[in-house]
């Protein structure tokens, strides 16, 4: 009787609440517990902090800034963001980058999906075209932009005039002709973008089962139904991991319009017709020196990519239950 009443007297007694350690407490048991393993990234945390951290913090504040790389930087408040947004070039610049990424983002991911339907099995031959088509990838740089600078010349010496040539037609600048040079510049991408999105497609279609193709074709599904009912719903991931790399790279266009138009009086080649977010903001910032107003165009341009990543990442996500 004696045992039972205690147990019920013990059971009805408060919860005596839960004493929290100390937050220096709890940190020692954390560093004591992962101390190896935070020493062994101490180096790259460092690095990381002088060369990407600091540098971000660093050019938000100056885009603040009257700051030309010869003076102190100055506090101006928005008076960089306002003189930016009253700049007819930077909408011409945001205009070009805007149709440059739309045409290569898409343009580069249907050819690249259509290559990976058509050659995608392990047959040797297809092997050997995946390879023709990837090498654009690796072989891209400043070497590459150079062979097609040769292509486009306005001289008859160029391949595309020359080919023009045994038609009877005359000569095209094609690299003085402002309709000439966003097209340009989307087919050196593309043809340099395809054949890796070729591989990210192949490899994406092969981790789809088997088992879910040969079921669709014993209800009698067409190769067209098989493609848009399986392949295009589960391919999603990987097209929108293509479709947001693309888009990211796209905007961060310098090297192609740099070399193919870029010129010591006009880096936006003619009339303004290959500048890019970018190459607006070296010049402003790198042959202006006017870092200030560069810091702004680069936080522009920043927010505006992670706007588009946001936007795709939501339409991915609200896709996946259709």
């Amino acid at each position: 009787m004696t045992t039972a009443s205690s147990r019920l007297g013990a059971a009805s007694a408060p919860a005596v609440p839960y004493a929290r350690p100390p937050l220096g407490k709890r940190l020692q048991v954390q560093l004591q517990k992962h101390g190896t393993n935070v020493l062994l990234i101490s180096p790259f945390l460092v690095l990381f902090a002088i060369f990407v951290v600091w540098p971000v913090f660093r050019s938000a504040y100056l885009s603040f800034t009257d700051y030309h790389a010869t003076n102190d930087p100055a506090w101006i408040g928005f008076d960089n963001y306002v003189e930016l947004f009253a700049d007819e070039r930077f909408y011409r610049a945001l205009s070009n980058t805007f149709t440059y990424m739309a045409l290569v983002s898409s343009l580069a991911v249907v050819l690249g999906l259509l290559l990976a339907i058509a050659y995608g099995t392990q047959k040797r031959s297809h092997q050997w075209i995946r390879i023709a088509f990837f090498l654009p990838s690796v072989a891209g740089g400043v070497g590459v932009i150079s062979v097609w600078k040769w292509l486009a010349n306005s001289e008859p010496y160029g391949l595309f005039n020359t080919i023009r040539s045994w038609f009877g037609l005359d000569p095209v600048r094609f690299l003085g002709d402002p309709a000439w040079a966003v097209p340009l510049l989307v087919m050196l991408a593309v043809w340099t973008v395809m054949g890796y999105n070729l591989v990210i497609f192949v490899a994406g279609m092969r981790s789809i089962s088997a088992d879910i193709y040969e079921a669709a074709a014993l209800d009698g599904a067409t190769p067209a139904q098989r493609f848009f009912y399986i392949t295009l719903p589960l391919l999603r991931p990987t097209i929108l991991y293509v479709l947001i790399t693309g888009m990211i790279a796209s905007f961060q266009v310098f090297y192609e319009p740099y070399i193919l138009f870029g010129t010591v009086d006009a880096i936006g080649g003619p009339l303004d017709s290959a500048l890019m977010l970018v190459t607006y903001l070296f010049d402003h910032g790198f042959r202006q020196l006017d870092l200030g107003y560069a810091s702004a165009v680069a936080w522009v341009l920043t927010t505006i990519l992670f706007g588009l990543t946001v936007i795709n990442m939501r339409l991915g996500r609200a896709n996946e239950g259709v």
